[in-house]
């Protein structure tokens, strides 16, 4: 199995004049950001803007990014959704792709118990031999998968870890705390990579590292390395960032971000749309990214 890194970067899905995927620019994205920092690429996730591709776009898409980033570089592919049948049926496919992990996101909309995430869960996860990553989100999803579940799968062979994005640092200890040696806990909000790492976790899948991705990871490695004061500062420093990408619905500011900075990844599927402008209380989203270096640059 390949070994998934600690920073992982929730990749956007590149669009072209006609809003139709842009293949070759997800290459050379997929590519930059490896080059960036990422450790691994999150694919045809929440940022990936996933609810409007199809079936056979997602496919394409993991297919071409394995490809162009290489054996040495995790792939996840975000193939699960509310219908487990077609979470089954996509993820067997994206396995015959070669991808590294799946993306096992708690199903919006038709919020089943907690005793239905686990059999879901479970029912996905049997169908595939490679590893998953459970994806919390509350605020997507209406529904929080409680630590005790958490815990629960995390007794499941190839379910590696957890995304998660509760904002319950009560809960997110408690799966650190009681998890089998192994399993990982990654940060699903770029604003508390630092306090779940400090707490134990491995990690972020990261937004902010579409754009500032060596920043991420040095603030990370400065964690691993106990220079916590240092690490902190850098906290600090990118808070504004980590906060300004989500003053509305990722990933409209995260994809403003990436053309406004000269990577130039297309607009956005409706229902979603890219603003002239963004502003938050009087502050300019320009004015916030103008403040910070940005990574990514074109692959030469």
């Amino acid at each position: 199995m390949n070994e998934i890194g600690r920073l992982l970067t929730a990749m956007v899905t590149p669009f072209d004049s006609e809003g139709k995927v842009d293949f070759q620019r997800a290459s050379e994205l997929s590519i930059a950001l490896v080059n960036s920092g990422s450790d691994g690429l999150v694919i045809g996730g929440t940022t990936g803007e996933a609810p409007t591709l199809s079936y056979d776009e997602k496919l394409q898409l993991f297919s071409i990014v394995k490809k162009s980033v290489g054996s040495d570089v995790a792939v996840i592919a975000g193939t699960t959704d509310n219908n487990t049948q077609v979470s089954i049926d996509l993820s067997k496919d994206a396995e015959k792709l070669g991808v590294d992990g799946l993306l096992l996101t708690v199903p919006a909309y038709n919020k089943p118990t907690q005793e239905g995430l686990y059999k879901h869960f479970v029912k996905i996860t049997d169908s595939v031999n490679i590893p998953g990553i459970l994806y919390n989100v509350p605020s997507r999803t209406s529904l929080n998968m409680e630590a005790e579940t958490t815990l629960k799968l995390s007794s499941i062979e190839n379910i590696i870890g957890v995304k998660e994005a509760s904002s319950d640092l009560d809960q997110i200890t408690e799966i650190i705390s009681n998890a089998p040696e192994g399993f990982k806990v990654w940060s699903g909000n770029d604003n508390e990579t630092f306090l779940i790492m400090m707490l134990g976790g491995y990690g972020v899948v990261s937004v902010a590292s579409n754009i500032i991705g060596d920043q991420v990871k040095s603030m990370m490695g400065l964690i691993l390395e106990g220079e916590i004061e240092k690490a902190s500062s850098l906290h600090k420093r990118l808070l504004p960032l980590f906060k300004a990408l989500f003053w509305v619905t990722n990933p409209i500011p995260v994809k403003y971000a990436l053309n406004k900075k000269g990577f130039p990844v297309g607009g956005l599927r409706l229902p979603m749309v890219i603003p002239d402008n963004l502003t938050n209380s009087g502050v300019s989203f320009d004015d916030i990214l103008d403040d910070y270096d940005i990574d990514i640059s074109e692959v030469k």
